[in-house]
């Protein structure tokens, strides 16, 4: 029997008129990002390669077959690729502690670097693009695209046998986009989550180590039970139950223990991976600089170092200003400390 020439699925249906615009939208995101030329993000390496050393490195560690399943790649391909990097002393092989026949792939000191550099650059390239359009508008961009990811991710899951990253994929439901939130307070997994967060991305990015993973959870730990005080305050962002951002305000770290007036401390100022240049840490900074001037501080002061130029841009744009730098290595690592003070606000 013929198939009628309307037996197209009424999600088909719906979808038609976004697809061609997709297409075109999609091919010149290829293009503006550089994916046509033989290298990627200002390296000498081709774009597979840079793609494997940002999820090892976001990962810390993944085996050839966990990294075939996350860049969509055949065996005989990725294998090539990983001779190349191990051999130019980007990444090195160890032992799997589950599957003694695997061998797991991590950054090397050289590999942390060229992945700073890649970090740097994408960052630069993304921000650059994003500060073309209104604010309002950046949040609108990034769930667009983390939604068109996903559902790619999940079409192919299910063409592979319905299995997505071990799990089992039966259809894709309709999607309710749910706003991340910003809530006042300690909450459990604050503590581990931040600390996470910062390890994650400061190992990947900048090199840090051990010692500033600890630097982190002990602040963290001894600052907590004193929430209970005036002048000290924590606000997570919320995606769900899921802790994606964190930033504190730590009213007698600097100030004695009269919180108010005198000088607070923003710590911990951190969004997940994949969220940042949305909005989310202009949204969480505004929440504790709203807070800092209704509890009369005089002013309010950062840590933090030079080379994190969003980080800055979004401090200034709040206020702050650069007030000290100094080589310092309190992070585990000699860097440029800079010190940012904002003024009151009346």
């Amino acid at each position: 029997m013929p198939v009628p020439a309307h037996s197209t699925s009424d999600a088909a249906l719906a979808a038609g008129d976004a697809v061609l615009p997709i297409r075109d939208a999609s091919r010149r995101i290829v293009r503006e990002l550089g994916f046509m030329r033989a290298t990627l993000a200002g390296t000498e390496l081709p774009a597979s390669a840079v793609h494997a050393l940002i999820e090892i490195g976001g990962r810390g560690s993944l085996t050839a077959t966990e990294l075939c399943q996350r860049l969509n790649l055949e065996k005989s391909s990725v294998s090539r690729m990983l001779r190349k990097l191990v051999g130019a002393g980007e990444l090195a092989e160890g032992g799997s502690e589950t599957d003694g026949r695997a061998k797991r792939l991590t950054l090397t000191a050289q590999g942390r670097r060229t992945l700073a550099a890649i970090d740097a650059f994408a960052h630069d390239q993304v921000g650059s693009a994003l500060a073309c359009l209104p604010a309002a508008d950046h949040a609108t961009v990034v769930e667009g695209l983390r939604l068109y990811a996903g559902a790619l991710q999940d079409r192919r899951a299910a063409a592979d046998g319905g299995r997505r990253e071990g799990r089992p994929v039966e259809s894709v439901p309709a999607l309710r986009i749910e706003p991340v939130r910003i809530e006042l307070g300690h909450r459990p997994g604050l503590i581990g989550r931040a600390v996470e967060m910062h390890a994650r991305f400061y190992a990947r990015a900048h090199g840090f180590g051990a010692a500033f993973e600890s630097k982190v959870a002990a602040g963290l730990a001894e600052f907590v039970p004193r929430l209970d005080r005036p002048g000290n305050a924590v606000w997570t962002a919320l995606d769900g139950d899921r802790i994606v951002g964190t930033l504190a305000i730590d009213g007698e770290d600097l100030s004695g223990d009269a919180p108010a007036p005198g000088i607070a401390h923003l710590r911990w100022f951190i969004v997940e991976d994949g969220r940042r240049g949305g909005g989310l840490g202009r949204r969480l900074l505004d929440e504790a600089m709203g807070f800092v001037d209704r509890s009369g501080f005089n002013e309010t002061r950062l840590w933090t170092f030079r080379g994190l130029d969003a980080a800055r841009r979004l401090y200034e744009a709040a206020g702050f200003a650069l007030a000290d730098e100094r080589p310092g290595s309190q992070w585990g690592t000699e860097v440029t400390e800079q010190c940012f003070v904002r003024p009151r606000r009346c």
